[in-house]
């Protein structure tokens, strides 16, 4: 198994070594970072309605690295996202988390024509603290690394125009980890219990596709999906985006985010008691800062 999975790390090292050997040093890298913070508060006095007093907040960075060569091309991608919400009053769970996100890819690709490339992906996603399900925050139910999910693939990558890729990859792995021992013990996620990794096989596709809307508008969107050729194939893993920025001056944005995930093996209990697979579904909305900084 050890063998299985040093082969990804050997072919990522020679996609580097040949991404240099070929580089055009009049060729520059293509940097940009976007940092974002977006804020509400709450405040109710004598409210029919209802409410609690409270302040939110939630803050991202997205850093993009680029370089283009005349066979070779290298993308790096890291998107995180952290935020929270205070209620300010002394009832029970008075602090709750409301965004946690930690994406990390990266693309080596050989430029077989001009609109398609053998390339070798790498993603990391996991977050950053302990997550609760609410009021209860005594239990928890993820952390760092639990889960933290690491994809390895090999296959071609089409790109028909500038800013839509599909890639698609028949040798591929998905590396679950739950590096927590709690969490461990109770082996969720797919994870036996007791066990720290799971490792799965099977074919990997990714859709992306972003584009300038309009002048102060940017859309980014992407879909990726994946199949355990061993264990129940037929059950897809999803994974999906869909951001929208929008620029209102030099200093003041606007988002909207929506994210779907479906998992097999990651069960949930709902409000019913019931125990299982369940689509997860996330909406952000926020008004707020932001600054970029790019060559």
């Amino acid at each position: 198994m050890n063998k299985i999975r040093i082969i990804p790390l050997i072919c990522f090292c020679f996609f580097l070594n040949k991404i240099y050997a070929y580089s055009d040093t009049t060729q520059k890298w293509k940097l940009k970072s976007i940092f974002a913070l977006n804020g509400t508060q709450s405040s109710f006095v004598n409210w029919n309605a209802g409410g609690r007093n409270n302040a939110s907040f939630i803050g991202s960075i997205r850093a993009n690295a680029y370089y283009v060569g005349t066979k070779w091309k290298w993308t790096n991608d890291l998107n995180v996202s952290f935020g929270a919400i205070k209620y300010l009053d002394n009832l029970p769970a008075s602090f709750q988390k409301t965004d946690d996100k930690i994406d990390l890819s990266s693309i080596g690709e050989f430029k077989f024509s001009k609109k398609v490339f053998l390339s070798l992906f790498t993603g990391l996603k996991t977050q950053m603290i302990h997550g609760f399900v609410y009021p209860n925050d005594s239990v928890i139910v993820s952390s760092f690394m639990a889960p933290g999910y690491l994809n390895v693939a090999i296959g071609l990558d089409y790109s028909p125009i500038e800013n839509f890729s599909i890639f698609t990859s028949f040798l591929s792995e998905k590396s679950t980890f739950v590096l927590n021992d709690y969490l461990s013990n109770l082996g969720v996620f797919g994870v036996d219990k007791g066990e720290k990794s799971r490792q799965e096989y099977g074919a990997y596709v990714r859709l992306r596709y972003n584009s300038n809307i309009m002048k102060n508008i940017e859309m980014r969107s992407k879909v990726e999906l994946f199949s355990n050729y061993l264990v129940n194939p037929q059950n897809i893993d999803v994974n999906a985006e869909l951001i929208f920025n929008f620029k209102i001056n030099s200093i003041f944005s606007a988002l909207a985010q929506w994210n779907l995930i479906y998992d097999d093996d990651v069960k949930i209990r709902d409000l019913k008691g019931n125990y299982g697979p369940r689509t997860q579904f996330k909406s952000v909305l926020g008004l707020g800062i932001s600054y970029k900084i790019e060559n």
